[in-house]
Order: C-alpha cells, then sequence, then structure tokens
C-alpha cells in the first residue's frame, strides 16, 4: 500500500473502522489482522521487436 499509506496508517490506527465503513459488527475486528502484502513477480517483455 505505498500509494494509500494515509488509509493504511487509518486502518492500523482505528482498526474497527473497517467493519463499521461496511455495517458489520465491530467485534468481527477481533479477528482480523490487517496487512499489507507485497507480492513481487518476474517480468518479462519485449523489446526492440522490428
Amino acid at each position: 500500500m505505498h500509494t494509500d499509506t494515509i488509509f493504511y496508517q487509518i486502518f492500523l490506527t482505528f482498526h474497527t473502522l473497517l467493519f463499521e465503513l461496511l455495517g458489520q459488527p465491530t467485534e468481527n475486528a477481533d479477528g482480523y489482522q490487517f496487512t499489507s502484502v507485497e507480492v513481487k513477480a518476474k517480468s518479462f517483455r519485449f523489446d526492440d521487436l522490428r
């Protein structure tokens, strides 16, 4: 979440906020862990094809 760092920090600080926004019981937030996972993969590209 490099581009959305403000939202990441807000949800980390107010961990029940996400459930409030979704209209879900805030008790569900007790078992929820908010993380930002980055998955990297090799890129494949064709350079200078003519």
